[in-house]
């Protein structure tokens, strides 16, 4: 062999592995770059709901207290049965009551009996007076004696009419429909008029009242949003869901009414009503309930996966996001609704950010990255 080609043997054999040594180098740090599953932000419409602490209140409520007093003869209800509007409810003795109604008759007739006497007294004087037969005086005195007479008629009236009235409220009766509760008092029992305690309290459970408590940021936040055109309202009026004290939906939806004016000083919170339909009478007042208020549609949004966020030692959220070389940069942002498995990010990402959703263990800001597609981001309904 040539002894100038033995000399270039070892020298092409070098080159070679080399040459080697770095295509494997590079596939090695390929390998070496850890894998990410990323999305791409763009905005979206989300249907907004507030997540609302709350109590059921009666649609209305009767205290049933006696109007005369008198002894309980008979309870015409059972309790905890439906009672209606005009029911009698209780029987109060009505002997005594008969009795003065009928002494404020007899009264009332002496009284129509003297004033038919005065009335004539009266005439006949008026004619001696023309005739000069008697002094004015005398006239005066008659004319008085028949006003007298005529107001003593009207005191006799008022006394029947009163004694009518009495008597008619010896049947104590429910002012309102509703669900009668336990009595307080039992046949033979001494009840006074206006008295203090209630024999028994009637609730009408059909619709019924839930009474929110929203706290004064957010209701600031809401009245803001919408005069901005942030959020926008398709009905006149908000509906609302309810989350019964099991956790299981109630079967009904219903409607706000209206926000209380003032703020509790003690709770720094505001007040709303909403009223739902109750025909079951499966929420029952007093009740501890979740509601779900509708508040709008808010537009342009963006949406990361609860699993893209996490929150630094200042309880700030942040994200890890790509840039255009792979490379994993920190991003703080603003999150401060749940949207199911989701947060709505307000400030600090923009369409077309790519957020990393798995793999964040692995990584860390300024590392390239490896970027596998994700999962499609799911709309939800926003819960605050």
């Amino acid at each position: 062999m040539n002894k100038k080609n033995v000399l270039w043997i070892p020298l092409f054999l070098c080159i070679t592995i080399v040459t080697a040594c770095d295509d494997k180098s590079a596939v090695n740090t390929a390998a070496m770059e850890p894998e990410v599953e990323a999305i791409t932000l763009t905005p979206s419409s989300v249907n907004i709901q507030s997540e609302l602490p709350g109590r059921a209140v009666s649609f209305e409520v009767a205290e049933i207290r006696p109007q005369v007093g008198g002894i309980i003869i008979k309870r015409n209800f059972i309790e905890g049965d439906r009672v209606r509007k005009g029911e009698r409810l209780y029987q109060i003795d009505p002997a005594p009551l008969q009795a003065k109604l009928d002494s404020a008759k007899g009264t009332l007739a002496k009284a129509l009996s003297t004033v038919n006497n005065a009335r004539l007294t009266f005439n006949r004087q008026s004619a001696l007076l023309k005739s000069n037969y008697i002094s004015r005086q005398e006239y005066d005195t008659a004319r008085s004696q028949l006003n007298e007479a005529e107001a003593n008629v009207a005191v006799a009236r008022a006394d029947v009419e009163q004694a009518t009235i009495n008597l008619h409220y010896a049947n104590v009766t429910s002012p309102i429909d509703g669900i009668s509760g336990k009595s307080s008092v039992t046949i033979g029992a001494l009840v006074t008029a206006n008295q203090a305690s209630p024999l028994v309290t009637v609730q009408r459970l059909d619709p019924i009242y839930v009474d929110l408590t929203q706290s004064v940021q957010d209701y600031l936040r809401l009245k803001e949003e919408k005069s901005l055109g942030k959020i926008e309202q398709g009905k006149s009026k908000m509906s609302v869901e309810l989350m019964l004290e099991n956790g299981k939906p109630y079967r009904y939806t219903g409607t706000l009414l209206f926000s209380d004016p003032s703020v509790d000083e003690d709770t720094g919170s505001v007040t709303l009503r909403a009223i739902f339909p109750n025909p079951e009478g499966e929420v029952l007042p007093g009740m501890y309930v979740t509601a779900l208020l509708d508040e709008g549609i808010q537009q342009n949004i963006l949406k990361v996966p609860q699993e893209g966020v996490t929150h630094n030692a200042q309880g700030k959220a942040t994200v890890l996001i790509l840039d255009q070389n792979d490379v994993v940069q920190l991003r703080e942002i603003s999150a401060v609704k749940a949207v199911g498995n989701q947060w709505l990010v307000t400030t600090g990402l923009h369409p077309g950010d790519r957020v990393i959703v798995s793999g964040l263990q692995r990584i860390r800001p300024g590392m390239k990255v490896r970027v596998l597609p994700a999962g499609r981001n799911k709309p939800d309904t926003v819960e605050q």
